[in-house]
């Protein structure tokens, strides 16, 4: 029995530093460093990730550096397809005046803003939801026939396109958290 595979995996370890202290404001700007940033030098690369990236008929990745040279690091070449629904979904800091946080915990207090409502311009859940879907679904056509589907993109995106395909009658057979490298792997049985 053939099956389609979709493969979502996290972009590696970025080169900017998270030892630092931030105000909203200060968070707001490292954050667009943050995307508009690389990987860190030296990194090894997983195994398991490689193998399934030498198995893949297709691959995608987010148009962010972090992605593309990710994508590079796992091709050897920087040919790697892009697709904007595939950057990760906003982290708009609300407004918390004068304090300050390390880039984790203000993603962390971003993220539950953003849960419940504010996203102060930026893309909203509910938007980034709708982009979830359209992405899995996506990926699921270019799976169709028994294909191999490689995605390189972001952990909180990542997690949304997992509850779409889901939803849409895929199976998570492996993942392995949230962390830089980390992957999801789905399957479902090939419609023909």
């Amino acid at each position: 029995m053939q099956k389609d595979v979709i493969i979502l995996v996290r972009h590696g370890k970025p080169a900017l530093s998270r030892k630092v202290r931030l105000t909203w404001r200060g968070y707001r700007d490292w954050w667009q460093q943050y995307d508009a940033g690389g990987l860190a030098e030296n990194q090894k690369i997983p195994k398991k990730v490689q193998a399934w990236v030498d198995k893949a008929d297709l691959m995608f990745s987010s148009p962010l550096r972090r992605a593309r040279e990710t994508a590079a690091l796992l091709t050897g070449h920087n040919e790697t397809p892009t697709d904007d629904d595939l950057v990760e979904a906003a982290l708009p800091p609300p407004h918390l005046g004068p304090l300050t946080f390390r880039p984790r915990t203000w993603g962390t207090i971003a993220r539950v803003f953003w849960f419940v409502g504010y996203s102060d311009g930026m893309e909203s859940h509910h938007e980034a939801r709708i982009r979830a879907n359209r992405t899995a679904v996506k990926l699921a056509e270019h799976a169709a026939g028994g294909k191999t589907v490689l995605v390189t993109a972001h952990g909180w995106y990542n997690r949304m396109v997992k509850g779409s395909l889901i939803k849409q009658g895929w199976k998570c057979i492996s993942q392995n958290g949230d962390l830089h490298w980390s992957h999801r792997v789905f399957e479902r049985q090939t419609i023909e």
